[in-house]
């Protein structure tokens, strides 16, 4: 239950700051989230990335659609892509969940440390 709440919570969170902080604020979103609600360093770290991963994925293929895949084509044949945005948008999104995952485990291993140094 936590998970999922967690996921849900990191993704809409996530969302929100987006629309008015700069990409890099779904790091701190991730990491408060996995401070907030005490999860192992593992399950946080798949809250965050899969929350991230599937956030981003679904709203780069929304943007991706109303511009009718044009700019996606253009920069998937200027990187080693082969001109796919499938593979454009799961890489972008891959990247995010990266970083995600990586700021949530942070902040479980910081709220881990700090409970053994209390104890």
């Amino acid at each position: 239950m936590k998970f999922f709440f967690s996921l849900t919570l990191t993704a809409l969170l996530a969302y929100v700051s987006g629309l008015y902080f700069p990409w890099w604020s779904i790091a701190v979103v991730a990491f408060i989230v996995a401070v907030v609600i005490n999860q192992s360093p593992m399950k946080s770290f798949l809250t965050g990335f899969l929350s991230i991963f599937l956030l981003w994925a679904v709203l780069a293929f929304i943007f991706d659609q109303q511009n009718a895949s044009i700019l996606s084509k253009k920069i998937a044949q200027i990187l080693p892509l082969g001109g796919s945005s499938v593979l454009l948008i799961s890489s972008t999104a891959f990247v995010g969940a990266l970083v995600g995952g990586f700021a949530a485990l942070s902040g479980s291993l910081l709220l881990k440390k700090q409970r053994n140094l209390v104890y």
